[in-house]
């Protein structure tokens, strides 16, 4: 059965952010993601991995402005600089977290912007941060996000990341891909998932997310029969990480019994 990693972003948000690594690992997760660690420092956050038995899997690269609603540089034509300063402090975290994975979040398109452009600038940069990343042993995220969920982001379908990440031919450049945004973008989760699965060896899938669709609580109700998901993906011979970016409910540990029904979920 899939790893599980506890999205500490929007799990466990009745505690601060430090104290819900003890929290994910109370509850039996040995792994941990998050959008951005950078209040704090990478030291902190290491010793809270250790203390408690978990790995990092997964965090995003500086995105600008969060707290002005942008979404992401790395498509951003005149931002090069800044996405790259950005992108070289997420890998100084990547090293001390011993995380293997940085995702880069793409950006919102400009009333007017040239799509054409961008996506110019989104590969050049992407190109560079592969590079600069792979002596690190480190895979650079790509996310499709739905159009309902960030209005104006300039990549939200599975086809269009899959042909950016063959045009730029890095083996490090991977794509996440998340489930909860691909079913309301595009449905037909199963034979997406079998197309771009279909030899585990050499897929450009890295990672998956998951959450109900459409409230996008636990993956334990609405429309997605996640069951079925996760036997899909043993089928195709995944064996990395679903990180679980939903927000519970009505308390975390509480809405975990989806979670403590997988036979590898207390491992």
């Amino acid at each position: 059965m899939p790893r599980f990693a506890a999205n500490l972003t929007m799990m466990y948000t009745e505690h601060g952010f430090l104290d819900r690594f003890a929290a994910a690992a109370k509850d039996g997760f040995t792994a941990v993601e998050f959008l951005f660690p950078y209040e704090y420092p990478a030291q902190t956050i290491a010793a809270l991995l250790k203390q408690h038995g978990l790995c990092q899997v997964l965090f995003n690269a500086p995105p600008g402005n969060w707290q002005a609603g942008e979404r992401g540089n790395t498509a951003l034509p005149g931002r090069e600089d800044e996405f790259r300063s950005g992108f070289e402090r997420a890998l100084e975290y990547a090293r001390v977290l011993g995380c293997p994975r940085i995702h880069c979040m793409a950006g919102l398109v400009p009333a007017g912007g040239d799509r054409v452009l961008m996506r110019k600038v989104y590969i050049a940069n992407l190109a560079w941060a592969a590079k600069l990343a792979k002596p690190d042993g480190v895979d650079v995220l790509i996310e499709p996000i739905a159009l309902r969920n960030i209005p104006g982001y300039f990549l939200n379908r599975q086809d269009e990341a899959h042909d950016l990440a063959e045009e730029i031919g890095a083996p490090n450049l991977k794509i996440l891909m998340d489930l909860f945004h691909c079913q309301v973008e595009e449905g037909d989760l199963a034979m997406k998932m079998r197309k771009y699965l279909a030899d585990p060896k050499r897929t450009r899938v890295g990672h998956f997310q998951v959450a109900g669709v459409p409230e996008r609580h636990e993956p334990d109700t609405g429309e997605v029969n996640y069951e079925y998901v996760f036997a899909v993906m043993d089928e195709l011979g995944h064996e990395g990480w679903v990180g679980c970016e939903y927000a519970p409910r009505a308390g975390t540990s509480a809405g975990l019994g989806w979670f403590k029904r997988q036979p590898m979920g207390l491992r």
